[in-house]
């Protein structure tokens, strides 16, 4: 009996430890990985595309979805770069639209994205031209916008700190319209006129006539000033009596002044409207809007940013003042290329009175030699032009020494407001005793709005006293600012 209870309880105790012989599960096999993403691949280029510089451009650079493909099926994101980026493109979706705004061709890379680590490039070229029939026609080869002078990157010396571009930088595109419009007998009422015509190159940009003939026998009031570096100065204001506010200001007083080009729209006169109409009638002028501005639109702004560019771009810096003055550290420094006489004339140029000096150099500072721009008063010659019995006290600006006269020393053509100086000597000797009227009112009307410069450095009535050796050396000094390129360079010559 003891060994039955025995054996069962060993049967208890072994069901107890589930020795009861159960099966066990083995675990699920891994997941396969998922197949590797496929990138987008080009199926169709891009091929080279045209353009033209102020013409729209809309290309769709997908193809209408056929540029690339993907094989995993994803929805593909489209970006387009450009290279240069600042060529007038843009792009939305693939589709390029803009004007371009320059000659040099445009890299365009378009990229597909399938937003799983996948890209594609396709690249192509935008070839970037230019229309210009009608000015071949006209100009005979002397244009070629694919081909331009150097107007806005001129080599400027170091030592020349002072410029006024106004917000309105020269460009090789804007100063070719400009030049046109400069030489352009059209921009008269009766087509005999031109900017260039009170202006020439082979006179420093000047006239040889104390005034300057207009259209049907008008005449300026003043003479006509050089046009030399006038962006490289202090003074921003422009004409004899300072009216015109700015550079740009001035350029198109003259075309609707009454006695110049005519475009007044006084006594019957056509107005600038006409003129413009005028210029819009020439297919020439509408591809060099085009090629400046983007579109044929002429306008009187768009005149007077032109016509100032080509205006501002010329410039003098070739003289054998500076020669020298690139030798030293400073302008008060001996130059090495100049003469005893020269140096003598410098130092006098740059030194006051009361030193021995002339004291030019308050009202003509170096290097730019350019009129200060706080001048406010007059320099001693007030006579009218055309009448030399009527005074007029508001002439306070000048243009720079720099080229009075030309590289063989023979002046640019009268000198001062009036043209009443004929010499750089008769100039010189205008400062050394400024004559004051004897008698009254006039006497006390023309010291009390005489500049104050000429008056503190010297005496009253002012008196330099210099020598007749000591003219001479300033004169010698004053011969050393001309140049030489700007008489000839064909840039700045008419393209007619």
């Amino acid at each position: 009996m003891l060994k039955n209870l025995f054996i069962a309880s060993s049967a208890v105790v072994l069901v107890a430890c589930g020795g009861g012989g159960g099966t066990t599960t083995p675990p699920p096999p891994p997941p396969p990985p998922p197949p590797a993403n496929q990138a987008p691949v080009v199926a169709s280029a891009n091929a080279d595309q045209n353009g033209q510089v102020g013409f729209d451009i809309n290309y769709d650079a997908t193809q209408g979805g056929s540029t690339f493909t993907d094989a995993d099926g994803d929805t593909l994101t489209i970006t387009v770069t450009f290279n240069p980026a600042d060529n007038g493109l843009a792009a939305a979706g693939g589709t390029i639209t803009g004007k371009p705004q320059r000659l040099n061709d445009v890299t365009v890379t378009v990229t597909a994205d399938d937003g799983n680590g996948g890209t594609a490039n396709d690249t192509f070229i935008i070839n970037v031209g230019v229309d210009q029939n009608a000015i071949q026609a006209k100009f005979n080869g002397n244009i070629d916008l694919t081909n331009l002078p150097n107007y806005e990157n001129p080599t400027i010396p170091a030592y020349i700190t002072k410029l006024t571009e106004n917000g309105n930088p020269v460009t090789d595109a804007g100063a070719i319209l400009g030049r046109v419009l400069f030489y352009d007998m059209a921009l008269s009422i009766d087509d005999t006129i031109s900017c260039a015509s009170c202006h020439i190159q082979a006179q420093g940009f000047s006239d040889i006539d104390v005034v300057s003939s207009g259209v049907l026998g008008g005449e300026t009031r003043r003479h006509s000033m050089r046009l030399i570096n006038t962006q490289y100065a202090n003074e921003v204001n422009f004409f004899w009596d300072e009216r015109a506010i700015s550079h740009e200001d001035q350029e198109t007083m003259p075309l609707q002044d009454f006695n110049e080009h005519g475009f007044s729209g006084t006594n019957g006169r056509p107005d600038l409207n006409d003129l413009i109409a005028k210029l819009q009638a020439q297919e020439y002028y509408q591809e060099l809007f085009r090629f400046a501005f983007l579109d044929t639109n002429i306008t009187e702004p768009r005149l007077q940013l032109a016509l100032a560019q080509f205006t501002k771009s010329i410039t003098s810096f070739d003289s054998k003042y500076d020669t020298g003055r690139a030798q030293v550290a400073n302008d008060t420094d001996n130059f090495p290329n100049f003469s005893v006489g020269e140096n003598a004339g410098k130092n006098l140029f740059l030194s006051p009175p009361p030193r021995g000096g002339a004291g030019c150099f308050r009202c003509h500072s170096a290097p730019e030699f350019d009129i200060m721009p706080n001048i406010n008063g007059h320099n001693g010659i007030v006579a009218e032009a055309s009448d030399p019995t009527l005074a007029d006290f508001t002439n306070t600006r000048a243009p720079t020494l720099r080229d009075v006269v030309k590289p063989d020393g023979s002046p640019n053509g009268q000198m001062m407001h009036n043209g009443s100086k004929a010499t750089l000597r008769s100039v010189i000797d205008h400062y050394n005793n400024i004559p004051v009227p004897a008698t009254e009112p006039e006497r006390t009307q023309f010291l009390d709005n005489i500049d104050m410069r000429l008056v503190m450095m010297s005496t009253t009535p002012p008196s330099l006293n210099l020598s007749e050796a000591e003219k001479q050396q300033l004169e010698d000094f004053l011969k050393t600012l001309t140049g030489s390129n700007v008489y000839t360079d064909p840039k700045w010559s008419s393209p007619f």
